[in-house]
């Protein structure tokens, strides 16, 4: 077929003919002019941005018979055979081809030799991070020192999967996606060119649809021009693109807004009917909400793909919203999109989401609700008894009584030095009797925690005495009774785990040796700490480390206890008749190392020990 693509009729084949990437031409262009060219150069970017049109135009550049300048002439035989693809001492690779080693190992082999025809040889990789591990291995020296003769250019669209010691040995540049002014003019002007008048709203559709690439921009203005028409509007690139019109996501975008369920409905019928890709459409609506997100942001329309005429829509509609009604409901749009890709029935989750964006209510920002709630409590604060009472009524009762709560909770506390001279009073009733206490004594601090449970009963009784209260505070109408002490209840077999957690913060190996006891109970005012293996209480049964569990004892469960050790009698570890207590075998056997040996082979563990005369 002698017909050719916009994609390929269209190619750029000068440094001046490029769209967009105006920082990248004028880099390469300088360093051509300044001789710079480096001996490789890597492009990045997205599909269709210029990535492999540049590698050429370069290699012609390089090789043109009027250069080193700033454009190729395109009418030296170097540039006519590079631009018919003829060229011998071109070799453009497919990556994803020729990935292997043994490619890479050929190239090396043919650019060995001088070039035939052209000053240097060009190599052209293009999706070169399609290439093998030990391919990027053995080009690495080749690439780091070239012949003299040779210049590498490589083309990717995924830079992260190429590896660092590549990356270090190129120039790289990184080419941006194409801007909606730029493309919509190269797009214009292509229809200019092949006879056809295309609207400006048909022109922004195929805009948008290409997504910043140029390739994707000339193949759908090619199925564009394939409809047959010389004049090509809106609604001819929505039927031949399946597109669904811009007005119909507009329009349900605006019932989800202003709770209008029924457009809302008719508009998502239309959509299904007309077969459009759900995917898709949710992509557009969303859209739609970030637009007019940003229309509330000022200065943000150069970040809006849209145009003069749908720009004012969505900034009239924008505002008659707050920003928090619409995040609201773009983050129940966005839920209801995941939903639906997983949901077996994905117009049903749809049309659930909806209805929840729809039902729900305009939201109030948290300043405007704390501003309103300081109103009513500066209310409160200037009323007292009966007025605020009538304000509260006024207001509303929910409001009233939010208010005088809070009022309440606000009340001045008793000062801390009516404590401190409450402490004081109790101690010098406590002085014995006969003795009269010093008037010039200082304050007394109040007691600790272990003078406090040592004598609760005499304490209680002098608290709830008043008698013992200085005058002020008697004749106060205002005085706050002082508090009850109450010691901590623990109990030693409900709580020994948390004793164990206890000692282990203050000492690890104490803790563990503990936590060895066979038994532990507490019997009248003894801690009895029960081993049947004699060895593992040890060292605790030395007088300091017994010391220091006394005091964990002490401090942690709050009641005078002795720790006692109980072990076997060494006199009686054996019976009349030679044979070993039941105790002392019961633990042998417990820890023979067959049985631990049978256990940890067959993944079990110890039931029932039986000493008993019958299981002998």
């Amino acid at each position: 077929m002698s017909y050719l693509v916009l994609a390929r009729k269209a190619r750029p084949q000068t440094f001046d003919e490029v769209v967009g990437q105006r920082p990248v031409v004028k880099t390469l262009q300088n360093s051509l002019l300044r001789d710079r060219v480096a001996h490789a150069i890597l492009f990045s970017g997205v599909r269709g941005v210029g990535k492999t049109t540049l590698a050429r135009i370069m290699a012609k550049a390089i090789n043109c018979e009027q250069g080193p300048a700033e454009n190729p002439c395109n009418v030296c035989e170097s540039c006519r055979t590079i631009t018919a693809g003829s060229s011998i001492d071109l070799y453009e690779i497919d990556g994803a081809s020729n990935r292997g080693i043994q490619e890479i190992r050929e190239l090396k082999e043919k650019i060995r030799f001088l070039p035939t025809s052209s000053r240097y040889k060009i190599i052209i990789i293009d999706e070169v991070h399609m290439l093998t591990t030990e391919a990027f291995n053995a080009l690495l020296k080749t690439l780091e020192e070239p012949p003299a003769h040779v210049y590498f250019m490589f083309a990717t669209t995924e830079l992260h999967k190429i590896p660092i010691t590549i990356l270090s040995r190129c120039q790289r540049y990184e080419l941006k996606r194409v801007a909606p002014i730029d493309m919509g003019g190269h797009l214009q002007k292509l229809a200019e060119s092949e006879g056809v008048q295309i609207e400006q709203g048909a022109l922004d559709l195929i805009v948008r649809e290409a997504d910043g690439s140029v390739r994707d921009g000339l193949s759908l203005l090619d199925q564009v021009f394939s409809f047959g028409e010389k004049n090509i509007s809106t609604d001819d690139v929505i039927q031949v693109l399946g597109l669904v019109s811009r007005e119909v996501v507009l329009k349900l975008t605006k019932a989800l807004l202003e709770q209008d369920p029924v457009t809302a409905f008719q508009a998502l019928e239309e959509i299904f009917s007309f077969g459009m890709d759900l995917k898709r459409f949710t992509t557009d609506l969303l859209g739609c909400f970030r637009a007019l997100i940003l229309c509330k942001i000022k200065d943000c329309d150069e970040l809006l793909d849209l145009s003069q005429q749908e720009l004012v829509l969505f900034r009239e509609l924008a505002d008659n919203h707050s920003s928090q009604t619409l995040h609201m409901k773009l983050t129940l749009l966005m839920q209801g999109v995941e939903e639906m890709r997983y949901s077996s029935q994905p117009r049903l989750a749809m049309e659930t989401t909806f209805l929840k964006i729809i039902q729900s209510s305009d939201v109030t920002s948290v300043t405007t609700l704390l501003s309103r709630l300081d109103n009513l409590l500066a209310g409160a604060e200037e009323t007292t008894g009966q007025q605020s009472g009538q304000a509260g009524t006024q207001t509303g009762g929910g409001a009233s009584e939010i208010a005088s709560s809070i009022a309440k909770k606000k009340q001045p506390s008793p000062p801390v030095v009516e404590q401190k001279i409450i402490y004081k009073q109790i101690v010098e009733v406590k002085t014995p009797q006969g003795e009269k206490p010093a008037a010039s004594a200082a304050p007394v601090e109040p007691p600790g925690q272990a003078e406090v449970e040592g004598d609760v009963s005499e304490e209680e009784g002098l608290l709830d005495d008043t008698s013992a209260l200085p005058p002020e505070l008697k004749s106060s109408p205002d005085a706050t009774p002082a508090p009850r002490i109450e010691p901590h209840q623990r109990s030693v077999r409900r709580d020994w785990m948390e004793f164990i957690a206890y000692v282990r913060d203050r000492s690890i190996w104490i803790s563990q040796d503990l936590q060895r006891a066979d038994s532990a109970k507490e019997q009248g005012s003894e801690l009895l700490l029960h081993y049947v293996d004699p060895a593992n209480c040890s060292m605790l049964r030395k007088d300091e480390n017994k010391k220091l569990i006394t005091e964990f004892t002490l401090d942690f469960f709050q009641k005078e206890l002795t720790v006692r050790f109980v072990i076997p009698d060494q006199n009686s570890e054996a019976t009349q008749d030679g044979q070993e207590s039941p105790l002392k075998e019961r633990h042998l056997l417990a820890n023979d190392p067959l049985v631990l040996m049978t256990a940890e082979i067959f993944n079990g563990q110890i039931g029932d020990i039986r000493v008993g005369p019958r299981f002998r």
